[in-house]
Parts: C-alpha cells; structure tokens; sequence
C-alpha cells in the first residue's frame, strides 16, 4: 500500500479498508476487517483489530488495543463488531472490546468522546456522545452511558448499568445501579449525593430549569411511596424537558436497580 502517510514499519492486513488520508504510527497493527474512515490519525504502537470500524478524525494514542475480543468467557469466536464514531480521542493503552453474541454483537462508541490513559470499555457497552472517562475507568459489558456523561479516574462501572446524560462519576467510585440523569455520585461505593449542577450551569442551563431539577430531586428523594411510584406522580405533574428526561430514564427499561438520593 503506497502512502506517505503509513509508517513503513506499520503491518496493514490485506482486506483493511482504510481511507486516502488515514496516518499510521510506526509499529501499529491494523487487521484484515478493520474500517478506517477519513482523517483517522493512529500513533505508534496501536493495535486495530476485529471487525472494527473507527469514524472520520478519530485519534488513536500508543499502546491501546481496540477491536480485541471480549474479555468474557463464554465468548467462543463468533463474528462481533466494535463502532467508533467520529472525532473520538482514545489515549495511551486504553482496551475497547468487540460485543458478544450473547449481548447484540456490537459494541458502540458515539462521537466527541474522550477515553484519557488506561481506560477500559468491555464487550457490548453502548457509549453515546460527548462521554469523558478519566484515567483508569472501567466500563463493564453491556453497560449504556448516556450523552455528555464524565466519570472521573479509576472509577468502576458494574455491568449492565445505565448512566443517564449529564451524570458524573467521582473519581474511585464502584458504580452498582442505575444512575438518572444529571446525577452526581461520589464515594467509594457509589451513593446519589445530588445533581451535577456545575455541569448544568456550565452548559448554559437557564437558572428556572435548574430549579425545577433541583424541586424534582427532593422530590424523588423524599416524596411517598417507591422510587418509581415518586417518578410516575412527577411525570403527571412536570412539563420542564429536564425534569421529563429523569423521569422517563427511571421509567424505563433496566437489568439493574438505581441509586437513589440518600442510598447506600
């Protein structure tokens, strides 16, 4: 394959379909099922593999392996994929995995995301857009995380856990349940400690949504009845989008329960 842009000592797999003006590092792998779109910048010492595809400007840094198969025993070889979107910056030895037949086959990463050093995403995790996971965090299989979600370092994502948008995850917190929108969790073994209001005011959220938010929350954490029974009288009541979107979260479809303000 002549071009300028490939590295010579970099090993291309016949089959690799990759785009006119992809960079590739010296000493990079990429395999025979591997899509690379435009504008792809892998550095030195990656490994691309499985049936991948990585979207246009995606930057990949040295040491990571992404495409490998999943880290689940009962995987046995079958085709899974792995799709990264556009504009994704995937620093040093981060791992991302290919799906399961068992989990849909796919595991999927949006755009705009930022996987910082040492981070793991495990098979079948569906990540969306705008996601920041900080040094060492681990994502487990068949985890969602919704748009616009942080989670800080070395902090622990169980499986089938959902994250809904606008969360943050402290840094060295194990996350065991649902976490709603616009939550913030902190501690060793993660616990709603309220809403992630410097990210809402950040984002430019008008002061009167985020006091609805904030009404919502004392609602859902010390109205009457269950959880879900706080959330579905909140549904009859609000009109605020915000609000809707915690509320539609908790109402939703889940293999997990939810952190709940004031849970341990």
């Amino acid at each position: 394959m002549e071009n300028n842009l490939i590295h010579p000592t970099a090993v291309i797999e016949h089959g690799a379909d990759i785009s006119d003006d992809v960079s590739i590092g010296p000493f990079s792998y990429i395999g025979s099922q591997v899509t690379l779109c435009s504008g792809v910048k892998i550095k030195s010492h990656v490994v691309v593999t499985g049936n991948t595809e990585v979207g246009e400007q995606t930057v990949i840094y040295p040491f990571s392996v992404i495409g490998e198969i999943p880290q689940d025993l009962k995987f046995d070889g079958e085709k899974t994929f792995l799709k990264i979107g556009k504009r994704n910056k995937i620093r040093e030895h981060v791992t991302i995995n290919t799906g399961t037949a068992g989990g849909g086959g796919l595991t999927s990463i949006g755009n705009d995301c930022l996987f910082m050093a040492g981070c793991h995403v495990a098979h079948d995790a569906i990540i969306n857009n705008k996601v920041i996971v900080a040094n060492n965090g681990a994502i487990a299989g068949h985890c969602i995380i919704e748009d616009e979600v942080i989670i800080g370092g070395l902090a622990g994502i169980h499986q089938f856990v959902r994250i809904g948008r606008g969360a943050i995850i402290g840094a060295l917190t194990m996350v065991t349940n649902d976490v709603i929108p616009f939550g913030l969790v902190q501690g060793p073994r993660g616990t709603l400690d309220g809403l992630n209001l410097i990210g809402l005011k950040r984002k430019g959220v008008d002061r009167s949504d985020i006091t609805e938010l904030r009404a919502a929350f004392q609602i859902l954490a010390q109205g009457e009845g269950t959880f879900q029974d706080r959330a579905k009288k909140l549904k009859e009541e609000t009109t605020n989008d915000y609000v809707d979107a915690i509320i539609n979260f908790i109402l939703g479809d889940s293999d997990r329960s939810f952190l709940t303000p004031g849970s341990f």
